[in-house]
């Protein structure tokens, strides 16, 4: 299963020297296919070592810090030798072990020859970690392209990374957008999905509805695992509250996350700020800002944690919480949960590096994203989910703001990149936003 971030790993792997390698991200996102199989078939030799599976590893840990030691100690617990000048050692679930952590600052400056790299799920709840003395990456669901390539349609994909404007490749893409919205991005349920395309369509439904039910319900332990003094139920209130709030919206634009009944008497930010963050530090929501008048550059500075939106990480997990059937998702009509592709752009755009994301609304008018580009000048991005794509909303902006560009991102083919002030792009283009910004 390829992954866009393996060329970045590539290049880390041909420095002349290099700091450890830290891939964050939810749990099952592919944090250990990426570096064992992806990464590691880029080495003649692979030594993983697992602090969840295996516990005792962290044995290795315990009386030194220094690089040869503990290759030394990790020799004697597996039996495998490691040659520090050319063999990949992988640290998986590096969280469950706090030396071992710590163990990346010694790698770092005492062994910058050596190939390190360490992956976890609970990265972001770390209460020490080595500042400046890692190459870090997070790692999310499936993209909407890396979905295309697990299909191994060789005409679509080449259709897609070429930005084809037909019909014929708007009708087979749009296709595959909807199958993405009720899979989402995890790379065992996309495996699924793909591996028995001969199979009935109520099989391959099934497989991933319960796949879906297996994570959910294990992101619900690891709730009560992880969470610490952060009251568990208080989390998982707050996760589950997500998809009803936002599937609460139809025409109209998500709203900032309501606090109000997610929790008995708990009414303010001020209760639900540690389960936010929470979720948020474990890469389980997605943030977005609303701004109100005239948006300048830097948009951060417009940032109040207490008016937030939220979204979930994944988008087909949103589906399942939802209970939204694949034939409902097909269906044309369901063209009007614009909730939906909005939380597919966040995705989207958090893969690219957007993560918070902006929002803009004013009276009755909402921008569901605000992008910046590399002049400080503020772009704003309608989205629109089905065919209609009357934008009342961006013409209100364009009234008010005058942006010197304008998105809109549609169920529809979209508009050929020849006018270069006011783009629209089909939503499965998403992830090139930023080549017009």
């Amino acid at each position: 299963m390829k992954r866009i971030l393996l060329e970045k790993l590539l290049s880390w792997k041909n420095k002349s020297q290099r700091k450890p390698l830290l891939i964050d991200g939810a749990r099952q996102t592919g944090k250990t296919y990426l570096l064992k199989e992806l990464l590691g078939q880029h080495f003649k030799n692979v030594v993983r070592i697992d602090f969840l599976e295996t516990p005792e590893v962290a044995d290795a840990f315990e009386d030194s810090l220094t690089p040869e030691d503990i290759l030394s100690s990790i020799e004697l617990i597996t039996g495998k030798e490691i040659n520090a000048q050319s063999d990949l050692l992988i640290l998986d679930e590096i969280g469950e072990c706090p030396r071992a952590v710590t163990s990346l600052k010694y790698f770092a400056e005492k062994a910058p020859n050596m190939f390190v790299a360490a992956s976890g799920s609970n990265i972001g709840l770390l209460t020490s970690f080595p500042v400046g003395k890692v190459e870090q990456y997070n790692l999310q669901p499936l993209t909407f392209q890396e979905f295309l390539w697990a299909s191994e349609e060789a005409p679509l994909i080449k259709a897609f990374e070429n930005q084809a404007n037909s019909t014929a490749a708007h009708k087979q893409l749009f296709d595959k957008l909807t199958d993405y919205y009720f899979t989402g991005g995890m790379p065992e349920v996309v495996a699924r999905w793909f591996k028995n395309s001969d199979e009935s369509i109520i099989s391959r439904v099934e497989a991933v509805s319960e796949l879906h039910d297996n994570l959910f319900n294990g992101y619900l332990r690891d709730f009560g695992k992880y969470s610490g003094k952060t009251n568990a139920q208080l989390i998982e209130s707050v996760f589950s509250s997500i998809p009803a709030q936002l599937s609460a919206v139809r025409d109209e634009s998500v709203k900032r996350f309501k606090f109000k009944d997610v929790f008995d008497k708990k009414s303010r930010y001020s209760d639900f700020e540690s389960a936010i963050s929470w979720l948020h530090k474990c890469r389980l929501v997605l943030k977005n800002y609303p701004i109100e008048g005239q948006a300048k550059s830097p948009l951060a500075a417009y940032q109040k944690e207490n008016r937030v939106k939220l979204f979930l990480f994944d988008v087909g997990l949103l589906n399942h919480m939802l209970n939204t059937g694949y034939k409902e998702i097909k269906q044309q009509s369901y063209q009007y949960k614009g909730y939906i592709a909005e939380n597919f752009v966040a995705q989207e755009l958090s893969a690219l590096g957007i993560e918070p994301s902006f929002s803009w609304n004013d009276a009755r008018s909402e921008i569901e994203f605000l992008l910046s580009d590399d002049l400080g000048n503020i772009i704003p991005v309608e989205v629109k989910s089905g065919r209609r794509t009357k934008a009342r909303s961006l013409q209100s902006y364009i009234n008010k703001c005058q942006p010197k560009k304008t998105l809109k991102l549609t169920g529809t083919q979209g508009s050929p990149v020849t006018e270069k002030k006011h783009f629209v792009l089909p939503l499965y283009f998403t992830q090139y936003v930023t080549k017009l910004l």
